[in-house]
C-alpha cells in the first residue's frame, strides 16, 4: 500500500490531513510542494490533480483532493471504527456541518481578511476582521456544553477547525472573549496525538512566512 501525499506544512488544510493519518496509525509518502516555484503545475501533477492545489492524496492510484474529502475517506478506509467520523446520521451530520463551517465560514473569513494584504498587498478590511470576530463567536457557540466540536468525542471536525484556529492564533487573534473556544482548543493540544510536531510547527511556518503582513 502506498498513499502519496503531496501538501505543505504551513496549510491548515494539509496539517489537518497529517492529523488524522498520525490517529490512524498511517504512513504518508510525504511529497512537499513548491508553490511558488511551480511544482502545482507540472504536469505529472496535473495529471493527478487537474485543479493543481494541495492538499492532494493518491491512495494506490486513487486521486482526491479537498481536504474535509480527505479526512473522511481516510476514516471510512483506515479506521479501527467509526469514532472519528461517526456512522449514526444525526452524530455523522453534526461532523460535516462543522467541517463545512470550517470551510466555508472559520477558514473562509481568514483567507478574505489576510489573503488580499499578503498576496496582493491590499489593505487591511474592519469589516473583514469583524468577520473573523463573528466566525470565532460562532464556534464559540456551536461549542457551549460540547467537549468537541460534534460532542463529547474527538472528530475529523476537531482537526480540520483546530488547524483553522492555530492559524488565527500565531497571527494574533485575542481568544480571550471565546472562552468555550480557549477550552476546546487547549483540550485540542492535549488530545490530538502529533499535534505539536504537526499543527503548532505548520501554524508556526506559516507565520514565519507570512507574519510580517501585520506590520503593513
Amino acid at each position: 500500500m502506498t498513499i502519496d501525499f503531496y501538501y505543505l506544512l504551513p496549510s491548515a488544510p494539509c496539517r489537518s490531513v497529517l492529523l488524522c493519518g498520525k490517529a490512524l496509525g498511517l504512513e504518508f509518502n510525504l511529497k512537499e510542494m513548491d508553490l511558488m516555484g511551480g511544482d502545482h503545475l507540472k504536469p505529472e501533477f496535473l495529471k493527478v490533480n487537474y485543479q493543481h492545489c494541495v492538499p492532494t492524496l493518491v491512495d494506490n492510484g486513487f486521486s482526491l483532493w479537498e481536504s474535509r474529502a480527505i479526512l473522511a475517506y481516510l476514516v471510512e478506509k483506515y479506521g479501527k471504527d467509526d469514532s472519528l467520523y461517526p456512522k449514526d446520521p444525526e452524530n455523522r451530520a453534526r461532523v460535516n456541518q462543522m467541517l463545512y463551517f470550517d470551510m466555508g465560514t472559520l477558514y473562509q473569513r481568514f483567507a478574505e481578511y489576510y489573503y488580499p494584504a499578503i498576496f496582493a498587498k491590499a489593505p487591511f478590511s474592519p469589516d473583514g476582521f469583524k468577520k473573523m470576530e463573528d466566525a470565532v463567536g460562532f464556534l464559540n457557540t456551536g461549542l457551549e456544553g460540547r467537549k468537541f466540536a460534534a460532542g463529547d468525542a474527538l472528530t475529523i471536525a476537531d482537526m480540520a477547525l483546530v488547524a483553522t484556529v492555530a492559524t488565527y492564533d500565531v497571527f494574533k487573534f485575542d481568544f480571550s472573549k471565546y472562552p468555550n473556544v480557549t477550552r476546546w482548543y487547549e483540550s485540542c493540544k492535549k488530545t490530538i496525538a502529533g499535534y505539536d510536531e504537526i499543527n503548532q510547527k505548520g501554524a508556526d511556518q506559516f507565520f514565519e512566512k507570512f507574519g510580517a503582513v501585520l506590520n503593513q
